[in-house]
């Protein structure tokens, strides 16, 4: 197929010989021999051109070119002029000039249609319906995308005539044609988030098209945003009676009556995107099958019996609930061995780590699941809602069993769940999962008394009164029995009646078992006892780190060995089976056999070693997250003042891989900072969140950064570490007024002013000014915001920190643009921009591009306002802090709404909140839906617009935001 490039705004097709001759159509008429432009001459030259290419080859007679170009009242030269404009399009095409031949007093260009824009978007067209046939969704997408590509303006621009009038007619619908069919495939593939921005911006250009206005309503219905496609459709109604006098196509009524009852048709269809798999990847994650698997008979019979049932329906799900310890997991595993034979296409497990402080996130494990389904990380969407989508997608058509152990709720399973006819779910929790619709439910109760010795005696091979006593002493719980088994297995010098006579003291008897959702068996102590001392130290000492896994180089530092020994370890113990590695050089513990190296480890390794352990981890993250800081924000003397390390860190040479690093790292890392919420480590760990701000303003991993901050403050509180304490506050005023939790943010810049005056930190003395302006900025204070920001200026400089004196300028900038100063404001503007320049602060100039957008739009430059937002946007996106990108659409779509141009408004506002999905920044998103109101206003789409602002208004109710008394007004008015 030929390739495309674009010259001067003309797409100019490559068909594999460099000098060939070739013509456009698609926008200006045109003539190429090449990359060079041949002169088509006047425009009713161009007309004849255009005349000839669109007859495909065949002759026109001089009355029909007469007639074409000059309509019912030619000029009495008419005939001469033809014959001159033939003459001079042969001159022009040099050597190719025999393409235009006479023929019988007429005229033919015969030519191959692959010569023209127009003949190479029509193939494009066709071998796009025929991978739409064969299933390759995603191929036909993008043959089409380039069939579009070829449309590079007004179609035959600036060429006269009837003939031509009525050309452009046609080819504007036939792109219209095509562009729906583009878009009918994008919401096939499932990016019906796109799509929306999309049609969004069409609907003001061709507000009476009902098929785009159908694609709308779907595209809002699969993005979950069923009230506005309703007000879609109440807006198409009501358009077409003022406009026509008609009432909406049968189509696009049935689509709202599909709507208005949730279709389940209308879901994304099952072979959407399935092209992106890599292979038909069949995963086998289900744990390994324990051998001593005792009792409850019945209940195995009866999940066993439900879940085959799959095989002949859909939707299938068997929940398991108990409490701790009554071997729920066990269970489920046990089961889920004995129904594999009827998922032949796989079976994907996930512990869900219900019963810790941080359960895993729906979209994490979404994730998870599809690169063990085949689908590429760069694939892969955003959003809980995007991926379990394609997940059912990937689903539809196979037969896979779904293991979800340790669940906190429904909430969590449910985007979790397959749904599709042939798969099964199994799910196992502490709670009664009644929130799952039509879930089989099965209660698990303690072992009886039988049962529990029999389970004993397997793993121990002691029986007797001593035995029964010992899980009579455990409550029949089979993780309290595995782990009092485990204990006398690992004991030689213990008997039986030993074990017994300490668990017969209640004030001992946890502390004895460890009980919890640890299920340790005798078999992981036989394997632990067959390691050399250095493998056995390195399991040991790999236990003690939280979080879902380790990367070569942080199990180093744990280790205190270089990357070369430590991945020999490491590469031992996963030969050993008591270690995974799930990739190059990451290594993680099954979750059992992780707690039972930490158990191992609290044995064998004395406090000192294991402190040192963990230290070693903590020095690790803090020195290589400083590295990607300042790698981030050159100019930044934050990472001078923090706490010294001893063990060494990662560095980096390019932005890219630091990020790369910072947020594949991001769960281990907080979870290393939220296991040192104590002194000596506190210190460290405050400092690593401070350098770490990035995955919170990312929005990616803003919850669990919240919630560690939140731990370590209250250490901090606890001890009276004021250094400590201002540190963990000051990335969270900028957390909170992104999220619009403005009352938040100036109790989290208060605290920061008060532990100042207890310890005249250098890394917080400008921060705590430069935060409280901003603050006071938005709550329009705007005398203390030059009051705050001033300091902070003056504070800046004296540390030499010039990337938060490029800060306070363009936040200053802002405060002046508030109150009418906007010369002043645009030249902070320019003098922060100035600095990031010579510093090289990539990262800190798209902000102050941003800050100087919005003063070059208040100062009515609204294209150079555009300008740098687009910059910035640019910068936003390639960083990953895909909440400031979507700040930088927001912002975009504003200036275009008060410039006049309403529908690209839409189109960018819809971006903002395809952007922001799954950053959980609500504030951002409300503005986003109001912008989008006031722009479907302008474009005669109230309902939808109303629909906007209803949301918006709930939003901001529940921040307590004052842009709510503007909606309030939008919705009144």
């Amino acid at each position: 197929m030929a390739g495309q490039e674009r010259l001067n705004g003309v797409v100019i097709v490559d068909v594999g010989d460099g000098c060939a001759l070739r013509f456009t159509v698609l926008g200006p008429v045109g003539m190429w021999r090449g990359m060079e432009r041949l002169d088509a001459g006047s425009p009713q030259q161009r007309a004849l051109l255009a005349v000839l290419l669109l007859r495909g080859g065949r002759a026109a007679s001089v009355a029909e070119l007469v007639d074409a170009l000059w309509g019912e009242r030619p000029p009495a030269t008419a005939v001469a002029a033809l014959r001159t404009y033939a003459s001079r399009l042969r001159k022009a095409l040099g050597p190719d000039a025999d393409v235009l031949v006479s023929n019988a007093g007429g005229y033919a260009l015969q030519i191959d249609e692959k010569r023209t824009d127009l003949g190479i978007a029509e193939q494009l067209a066709g071998k796009a319906e025929q991978a739409h046939r064969a299933g390759c969704v995603d191929r036909a997408r993008e043959l089409l995308h380039r069939a579009l590509d070829l449309w590079t303006g007004e179609t035959l621009a600036g060429v006269p005539g009837p003939f031509c009038e009525a050309q452009r007619t046609r080819l504007e619908e036939r792109r219209l044609a095509l562009l729906e069919s583009r878009l009918t495939l994008d919401l096939e593939a499932g990016r019906h988030a796109e799509a929306v921005a999309e049609l969004t911006t069409l609907m003001a250009a061709y507000p009476l098209r009902e098929r785009l206005r159908a694609l709308l309503m779907l595209a809002l219905y699969r993005s979950g945003r069923q009230a506005e496609a309703l007000a879609a459709y109440a807006d198409t109604r009501r358009l077409l009676a003022e406009e026509l006098g008609a009432d909406p196509s049968r189509e696009i009524a049935e689509l709202h009556q599909r709507i208005l009852r949730a279709d389940p048709g209308l879901a994304v269809p099952p072979n959407g995107r399935r092209e992106v798999l890599e292979a038909e990847a069949k995963p086998a994650q289900l744990p390994t099958d324990l051998p001593d698997v005792t009792g409850h008979a019945a209940v195995v019979k009866e999940l066993r019996e439900h879940l085959a049932a799959a095989e002949g329906q859909g939707g299938v799900l068997s929940a398991i609930s108990g409490a701790g310890g009554v071997g729920k997991s066990t269970l489920a595993v046990y089961v889920a061995h004995e129904v594999r034979r009827h998922f032949p296409d796989g079976q994907l497990y996930a512990d869900l780590q219900g019963t810790g402080t941080s359960p895993a996130e729906p979209e994490a494990v979404l994730g998870t699941f599809l690169r063990a389904l085949g689908i590429p990380v760069g694939a892969l969407p955003r959003g809980v809602a995007e991926r379990a989508a394609l997940y059912r997608s990937v689903l539809a058509g196979r037969r896979i069993l779904v293991l979800l152990d340790n669940a906190r709720d429904a909430a969590q399973v449910r985007p979790l769940l397959p749904g599709t006819p042939g798969c099964a779910a199994l799910t196992t929790s502490r709670v009664r999962m009644t929130g799952l619709a039509a879930a089989h439910q099965v209660d698990l109760d303690i072992m009886p008394p039988h049962d529990a010795l029999a389970l004993f005696t397997r793993i121990t091979g002691e029986q007797g009164q001593a035995a029964m006593d010992v899980v009579a002493a455990c409550g029949f719980l089979p993780l309290a029995i595995r782990i009092a088994a485990a204990r006398l297995a690992a004991r030689r010098s213990w008997t039986v009646s030993d074990l017994a006579r300490r668990l017969a003291d209640e004030r001992h008897r946890l502390r004895e078992l460890r009980a919890g959702d640890v299920a340790v068996t005798a078999a992981f102590e036989l394997s632990y006892r067959q390691l050399s001392v250095p493998q056995a130290r390195a399991f040991r000492l790999l236990g003690l780190p939280d979080g879902p896994g380790i990367s070569l180089d942080a199990a180093a530092a744990v280790l205190g060995a270089t990357t070369t020994d430590g991945r020999e370890l490491l590469e031992s113990l996963v030969d050993a089976s008591l270690l995974q590695s799930p990739a190059p050089d990451r290594y993680q513990y099954h979750d059992l056999v992780r707690l039972y190296a930490r158990s191992c480890a609290e044995r064998d390794e004395s406090p000192e070693q294991q402190d040192a352990a963990r230290s070693r981890l903590l020095d690790f993250y803090l020195a290589t997250t400083a590295s990607v800081y300042a790698i981030q924000r050159p100019g930044d003397t934050a990472p001078n003042h923090l706490e010294s390390t001893r063990w060494p860190g990662l560095e980096f040479d390019h932005p890219e891989p630091a990020l790369q690093w910072l947020f594949t790292e991001a769960r281990s890392l907080l979870a290393c900072a939220a296991a040192s919420a104590h002194a000596p480590a506190l210190r460290r760990a405050a400092d690593l969140m401070l350098v770490a701000k990035d995955l919170a303003e990312s929005g990616s991993d803003a919850r669990q950064y919240t919630q560690v901050n939140a731990r370590l403050v209250a250490a901090a509180e606890e001890i009276e570490d004021a250094r400590s304490l201002g540190r963990l506050h000051c990335p969270m005023v900028n957390i909170h007024i992104m999220a619009g939790q403005l009352q938040e943010a100036e109790q989290a810049a208060q605290a920061i002013r008060e532990q100042q005056l207890r310890c005249s930190d250098p890394v917080i003395a400008a921060r705590v000014y430069n935060d409280s302006g901003i603050l006071a900025c938005m709550q329009n204070r705007h005398a203390d915001a030059e009051t705050y920001l001033l300091r902070a200026l003056d504070a800046f400089r004296r540390h030499g920190d010039q990337n938060g004196t490029a800060s306070a300028l363009a936040n200053l900038s802002r405060t002046y643009l508030d109150i009418g100063r906007v010369i002043e404001a645009v030249g902070l503007a320019e003098q922060s921009l100035a600095i990031c320049r010579v510093i090289g602060a990539t990262l800190r100039l798209a902000n102050s591009r941003y800050a100087l957008a919005l003063v070059l739009a208040q100062a009515g430059r609204a294209d150079d306002a555009l300008a740098e937002l687009d910059q910035a946007r640019d910068v936003f996106h390639s960083h990953r802090h895909r909440l400031w990108e979507a700040m930088a659409y927001w912002r975009m779509a504003e200036i275009h709404l008060t410039a006049g141009r309403p529908a690209r408004a839409a189109g960018l506002a819809e971006q903002a909140l395809a952007t922001s999905h799954g950053t959980g920044n609500n504030w951002l998103r409300a503005n986003a839906l109001s912008t989008l109101g006031r722009a479907l206003q302008r474009t005669q789409h109230p309902d939808r617009a109303r629909a906007c602002w209803q949301e918006a208004l709930a939003v901001y109710e529940e921040l307590g935001s004052p842009e709510a008394a503007d909606v309030r007004a939008l919705l009144a008015g």
